[in-house]
């Protein structure tokens, strides 16, 4: 009987390790980059000048060459900019 319990165990664990692997790519899917909302030091990654290429890196409040990810759809509302939008501005 014990034996029963462990590989049920191991079965129930391997299953759930599956279904939390969807959860994170779907996550990552619902997902879009958002430029010019990043404060000071709270950046995701590179940024679109070139200057550095890892998060926390950001040197001022709302640099429209600086990104975060939010959830897809939500940028505009936090009036935040596409990367051709930040692109534009940067050009200007």
């Amino acid at each position: 009987m014990n034996s029963k319990i462990i590989v049920s165990s191991a079965v129930a664990a391997a299953l759930s390790l599956g279904l939390f692997g969807q959860a994170v790519a779907q996550d990552k899917t619902a997902k879009e980059k958002c430029f010019g909302i990043a404060k000071a030091g709270e950046n995701d990654c590179a940024n679109l000048s070139g200057s550095h290429s890892c998060a926390g890196q950001a040197k001022t409040d709302m640099a429209p060459e600086e990104w975060k990810y939010v959830s897809k759809g939500s940028c505009k509302t936090m009036n935040g900019m596409s990367a051709d939008e930040a692109k534009a501005k940067l050009k200007k």
